[in-house]
């Protein structure tokens, strides 16, 4: 395919508003559909636990994994002790800089 059309500035407009215009749709059919669908409460239930799912194989593709390989030990580790701060409701500025903080003394101490 010639790279002109596929990189010009029109088809790239075109191309934001119609991405725009679907995410504001689906955004948008949430609260007007609300009252008009009724879920059953398993639904209801595994919708809910579906973003909990998500961001926790976030966390563990991310806090595991580096480029193809594995991430060695020092950021597990940060993201472990995220989460045990997390658990004890901890505030977020102390989650993050916990996690910061074991994930750096654990690099400057080599251990990877």
């Amino acid at each position: 395919m010639n790279d002109s059309v596929t990189h010009s500035p029109f088809v790239l407009a075109v191309s934001i508003l119609v991405l725009a215009a679907g995410t504001y749709g689906l955004r948008l059919a949430g609260p007007l559909l609300r009252s008009r669908v009724t879920l059953t409460p398993r639904i209801e239930r595994l919708t809910e636990m579906s973003a909990v799912v998500l961001l926790a194989s976030l966390v563990a593709t991310t806090g595991l994994t580096q480029g193809h390989g594995g991430a060695g030990i020092a950021r597990p580790a940060g993201v472990a002790v995220a989460g045990l701060l997390a658990w004890r409701k901890a505030p977020f500025l102390v989650v993050v800089l916990g996690a910061a903080a074991v994930t750096a003394l654990l690099r400057f101490a080599g251990v990877g």
